[in-house]
């Protein structure tokens, strides 16, 4: 089960914003500007100086670049992986595909046929929970992979709302016959 994507593509989609407040969070320190595109954050960890060039912008042509050397800087000093990292600071990859197993069927909509689903797929090397709402076919396709216990592949545009993944415009729901 895996979520995939090109690399950089899901490095530019890390929010500049969410990096920044992660840095302040874990007791790094906005020190001097680089140029006119980024600044310089430090933190010392037992008498080590440790340094990230973080862009200004999203919009940069190296953003992806910055994002990558700042979570190996990340792991290093956290002794955390990268991946782990790099699952703290996603807040939404658009258009992706995911493959994995349905975990829960919740309650179908009584008005049509709909409803929301728990799915379990690999995020960033870890495997989480993923809502998402499903209708017509890719819901009544949903159930049988529930009941059977196949697994799936589904696009959709994934997000984070407090600490919860969400696969919102849910589309293409197809069972996975390639692993049987």
């Amino acid at each position: 089960m895996k979520v995939t994507f090109p690399d950089s593509e899901t490095l530019q989609t890390v929010n500049l914003n969410q990096v920044r407040n992660y840095l302040q969070i874990h007791g790094w320190n906005e020190d001097q500007p680089f140029l006119e595109n980024a600044m310089l954050w430090h933190k010392s960890v037992a008498g080590e100086e440790f340094e990230i060039l973080l862009p200004n912008q999203q919009n940069l042509g190296d953003y992806a670049a910055r994002i990558r050397e700042t979570i190996a800087i990340l792991e290093s000093v956290e002794s955390r992986s990268q991946s782990e990292i790099l699952a703290d600071l996603i807040t939404g990859i658009p258009n992706t595909t995911i493959q994995g197993v349905v975990m829960q069927i919740h309650t179908p909509n009584a008005d049509k046929l709909s409803g929301e689903i728990t799915l379990l797929g690999v995020i960033a090397d870890k495997l989480q929970k993923i809502k998402t709402e499903l209708a017509d076919k890719d819901y009544i396709l949903a159930i049988k992979a529930y009941q059977e216990r196949l697994p799936f592949l589904c696009t959709g545009d994934l997000i984070k709302e407090n600490q919860v993944f969400i696969l919102k415009n849910s589309r293409n729901f197809i069972l996975d016959d390639q692993s049987e």
